[in-house]
């Protein structure tokens, strides 16, 4: 089996971080979401993997390499517009052949692993398995319905109406016949070629559609919101890990880890939370579910609830709380009067200020 990853979205709900960044990225405590997915493929047995890139292709090739860092060989195949998911499987025929293949979207975040996942479609004859989870608002998803046997007998992508409230998670399992599928749908009113819309056509064909409920977590780590409670989630479960140099004025509580070369200068650091590797911390305080990436310097600063990419400056900038900070940030406070907010602001950013 192979696995054919999506990593080539825009990513408009994250701006301004993905004006300049992939989406897939961007770090949930301190690895890349789309690391995490090609992870879980790893162990569920896909290690041959096809990459859609898009704009942000150079990002993401220098991120993955090879895949050998991953323990998996990857395929880039340029997608140079985003037309939709049956369009990623279009584009991707000479790489997929007639094996079957694992679709994953590159900015889900599932816990919990795809390999029982994997495992019950192989053992089935069906020509395709998707994974669904129950939502509040199916009205913005591809919803499926399902007879009484768990197949699927309907598919419809962001219902006015949803027949169901079972969503469609970015993780599918196809035969090679869902090739015959993409070729023979039309695209949408939003001009893209649907995923949905080619499950509809296995299930008109009368093949069998099977599902498969998620039980653990799934994030589609689309907004600001979604990244910090995935950042909670895998935050909740690490292990303290000190690799770092931590002054005897500093004081660590609960389960933080410190990154190799990273330094704690009277500071705290309450866990759950990770400061990346070369990160420097002085006469400040990071609180619960924070993660900080590598290379920053922070100086004099509370923060809590937030994720900072690498290279950020932060000095003297009071507290900080349920952020996402870009690379490079630098935040500081001004002693020029008169005292006035002085900003230089990227389009969609969103600013706070007491």
């Amino acid at each position: 089996m192979k696995a054919l990853v999506l990593a080539g979205g825009s990513g408009t709900r994250l701006r301004p971080i993905t004006h300049t960044s992939a989406k897939q990225l961007i770090p949930v405590a301190n690895k890349p979401v789309l690391f995490y997915g090609l992870e879980q493929l790893r162990d569920a047995g896909i290690t041959d993997i096809g990459i859609i890139v898009g704009d942000t292709r150079a990002e993401v090739m220098a991120a993955v390499g090879d895949g050998s860092e991953l323990g998996i060989q990857v395929t880039y195949i340029p997608q140079d517009a985003p037309l939709g998911l049956a369009h990623a499987v279009l584009i991707a025929r000479d790489f997929l052949g007639d094996d079957d293949f694992c679709m994953f979207l590159g900015d889900n975040f599932l816990l919990g692993g795809v390999s029982d996942f994997v495992a019950e479609f192989e053992s089935s004859t069906a020509a395709a398995q998707i994974l669904l989870t129950e939502v509040a608002e199916p009205q913005f998803y591809g919803v499926a319905v399902l007879d009484e046997a768990g197949s699927v007998v309907q598919m419809v992508e962001k219902p006015a109406n949803p027949p169901s409230n079972l969503a469609v998670v970015g993780v599918y399992l196809f035969r090679s016949v869902v090739h015959d599928a993409v070729r023979a749908i039309e695209p949408s009113a939003r001009g893209e070629l649907e995923i949905t819309d080619a499950i509809a056509w296995l299930i008109a064909q009368d093949l069998d559609v099977r599902s498969h409920l998620v039980t653990g977590y799934w994030k589609d780590t689309g907004r600001l919101e979604d990244m910090l409670e995935c950042n909670r989630r895998v935050l909740e479960g690490i292990a303290p890990d000190v690799r770092g140099d931590v002054d005897a004025e500093s004081q660590l509580v609960g389960r933080v880890v410190i990154e190799e070369g990273a330094t704690i200068v009277r500071s705290t650091v309450r866990g759950p939370a990770i400061i990346g590797r070369g990160t420097h911390l002085e006469d400040s305080y990071v609180g619960p579910f924070t993660s900080i990436y590598h290379g920053c310097t922070i100086t004099g600063t509370e923060l809590e609830h937030s994720i900072i990419l690498e290279d950020c400056v932060i000095t003297g900038a009071g507290r900080i709380e349920d952020s996402l900070l870009g690379k490079s940030v630098t935040v500081v406070r001004s002693e020029q009067v008169p005292r006035a907010q002085r900003l230089m602001l990227g389009d969609h950013s969103t600013v706070s200020l007491p």
